[in-house]
C-alpha cells in the first residue's frame, strides 16, 4: 500500500507511450514517399532502394519478439528505452548517410529498435486498471495508423520542400523526445519473469525468419524459381520447424509453444496473417495509383486516363483523412470489446477494412471517391489492431505478454510482406500493352483479392472463442512461470 502513490497515475503513461508511438510510426512511414528521390540522390537502382524497407523489415522482425522476451524477463519500461535509443541512434546517423549502403545500415539499425507497440501493450497491462486496458491499447493501436498516415503525408511536405535528410532531422526529435519522456514517466513493471535468455531459440528464430522474409521480398527480382529463392523456402522450414522442436523441450523457452496454440492466440495470429495480407492496398496500391501517371513519358501518359498525377505532398493529402478517423475507431475497440468480447471489433474492423477496399477496387475515378474509400478503410484498420492485441494480452499470463504481442506482430508482418509481394506481381504483370505501366484493371483485380483475404479474416475471428477468468486464473496456477 505504501508504493502506490509512488507510482505513475496510468493516464499520463498512456499520453507518453502514445507519444511514443507517434514519434515511432512516423518515422517508420516517412521514408516510403522518399524511395524515388533516394534512388535519384545516390543513384542506384530500384532494388537498392527497396532494401531502405527490405532492411528495416528484416531486422524489425528479428528484434520485436526478441525485445518482447527482454522486456516480460527484465522490465518492459526498460526495454521500452532501449529500444526508442536503438532507433533514436539509427535515426541521427540516417541524417548523415553518404552512399545508399550507409543508409540501408541506418535502417537496419532503426529496426533493430521497433518493439515499441509491443512493450506498450505489456506497459499498458501491467499498470492499467483491468477495465481500461482494452480502451488504452486502443488508442496505442489507434497511433499506429495515425501516425503511419501522418508520416506519409508530412513526408511529402519535407521532400518536396526541404530535403529528404529533413526526414531524419523531424524524425529524431520526435524519438529523442520519446526516449526522454519514457525515462521519466513511465513506472518499470512490477510483472518480471527471471529466467535465461533460450540462445538457441533465438538463433533458430531469428535464422528462420530472416531466411523467410528474404525470400518473399526478393523474390520477384531473383526470381520464384531460383536456386537462392528455393534455397531460402527450404532453409526457413528446417530453422522454423527445429526451433519448434526445440522449444519444446528447453526448460525456459524463448516462446512456450503452447501459449501459441492456445485457440485465442492462435485464431489471433492467423487473423493477423491474412490481415496483413489483405490491407496492403492502403500502402501499395492506392500511393501507385494516385501517382500515375506523374512522370511518364509523354507518349504512354497519353494511354493512362486513369490515376491523378499526386506529388508526394498531395498523395499524403488524400491518405491523411484516414489516418485520423483511426484517433477514434481505436479506441472504440476497446470499448465495444468490454461490452461484447474483442472478437467482434476485430470482425468489425476487417469488414471495414474489405468494404473500404471494395469501393477503392469499384470507384476511383474522382478525388472524393479515393477519401471515401480510404476513410472506411482507415477506419477500420486501427479497430483491428486494437481488438488483436486485446485478444492476445487477455489471453497470456502478465509474464507472457511482451513475447505473445511480439510474434502477432511478426505475423502481421510477414502477411504484409506475402501481401505485397501478390499486388506488386499484379501491378508488374498486367500492363497496357507496349509499356511497363499497370493497367486499370491490375489495380482493380488487386484490390478484389484483398477484399476476399479481409472477409475471411472476418471469419477467422468470428471463430475466437475468448479466455474466461476462470480458465485464466486455472491456467496461471497449473502452468509454470
Amino acid at each position: 500500500m505504501a508504493e502506490a502513490p509512488a507510482r505513475q497515475h496510468h493516464n499520463v503513461t498512456l499520453a507518453v507511450l502514445t507519444f511514443a508511438g507517434i514519434a515511432f510510426a512516423l518515422q517508420q512511414t516517412m521514408i516510403v514517399p522518399a524511395l524515388p528521390v533516394l534512388q535519384r540522390e545516390f543513384d542506384t537502382s530500384a532494388a537498392w532502394a527497396a532494401w531502405l524497407l527490405t532492411g528495416f523489415l528484416l531486422s524489425a522482425s528479428v528484434a520485436t519478439p526478441l525485445f518482447g522476451k527482454l522486456g516480460d524477463q527484465h522490465g518492459k519500461e526498460r526495454m521500452l528505452v532501449i529500444s526508442l535509443s536503438i532507433f533514436l541512434a539509427g535515426s541521427i546517423a540516417a541524417i548523415f548517410a553518404w552512399h545508399i549502403g550507409a543508409l540501408i545500415a541506418c535502417r537496419i539499425i532503426q529496426g533493430c529498435g521497433a518493439a515499441v507497440f509491443p512493450l506498450s501493450f505489456s506497459i499498458i497491462k501491467d499498470e492499467f486498471p483491468p477495465e481500461r486496458v482494452g480502451t488504452g491499447i486502443g488508442v496505442v493501436s489507434a497511433v499506429f495508423g495515425i501516425g503511419g498516415g501522418l508520416g506519409l503525408s508530412l513526408s511529402g511536405v519535407l521532400i518536396d520542400n526541404l530535403g529528404w535528410r529533413w526526414l531524419f532531422v523531424v524524425g529524431a526529435i520526435g524519438v529523442g523526445t520519446a526516449v526522454i519522456l519514457v525515462a521519466l514517466f513511465v513506472p518499470e513493471s512490477p510483472i518480471k519473469t527471471p529466467s535465461r535468455l533460450d540462445v538457441p531459440g533465438a538463433l533458430l528464430l531469428c535464422g528462420g525468419l530472416l531466411s523467410l522474409l528474404l525470400a518473399l521480398t526478393e523474390g520477384e527480382s531473383w526470381g520464384w524459381l531460383s536456386g537462392r529463392i528455393i534455397g531460402l523456402f527450404a532453409l526457413a522450414a528446417v530453422l522454423l520447424l527445429t526451433w519448434g522442436l526445440v522449444e519444446l523441450r528447453v526448460p525456459e523457452p524463448l516462446v512456450d509453444m503452447r501459449m501459441l496454440a492456445n485457440r485465442p492466440v492462435l485464431f489471433a495470429n492467423l487473423t493477423g496473417l491474412i490481415a496483413g495480407f489483405a490491407l496492403f492496398g492502403s500502402f501499395v496500391l492506392v500511393p501507385s495509383l494516385l501517382q500515375l501517371p506523374r512522370e511518364l513519358p509523354a507518349d504512354v501518359a497519353a494511354l493512362v486516363d486513369y490515376g491523378f498525377g499526386a506529388s508526394a505532398t498531395k498523395t499524403g493529402l488524400y491518405l491523411l483523412p484516414a489516418a485520423l478517423t483511426g484517433f477514434f475507431t481505436g479506441p472504440l475497440s476497446g470499448v465495444l470489446a468490454a461490452r461484447w468480447g474483442a472478437k467482434w471489433p476485430l470482425a468489425i474492423g476487417m469488414a471495414l477494412g474489405g468494404l473500404g477496399l471494395a469501393l477503392l477496387a469499384e470507384w476511383h475515378e474522382e478525388p472524393w471517391q479515393i477519401v471515401v474509400g480510404m476513410l472506411v478503410l482507415g477506419g477500420g484498420l486501427p479497430m483491428t489492431f486494437a481488438a488483436m492485441a486485446n485478444i492476445i494480452v487477455e489471453s497470456v499470463r502478465p509474464t507472457e505478454t511482451g513475447i505473445a504481442t511480439g510474434m502477432n506482430t511478426v505475423m502481421r508482418t510477414v502477411g504484409g510482406v506475402i501481401g505485397g509481394q501478390v499486388g506488386a506481381a499484379i501491378l508488374t504483370t498486367k500492363t497496357i500493352p507496349g509499356t511497363s505501366v499497370p493497367a486499370e484493371s491490375a489495380f482493380t483485380t488487386a484490390f478484389w483479392i484483398s477484399v476476399a483475404a479481409s472477409f475471411v479474416a472476418v471469419v477467422v475471428a468470428l471463430l475466437i472463442t475468448p479466455v474466461t477468468r476462470r480458465g485464466m486464473a486455472l491456467r496461471s496456477r497449473t502452468e509454470p512461470a
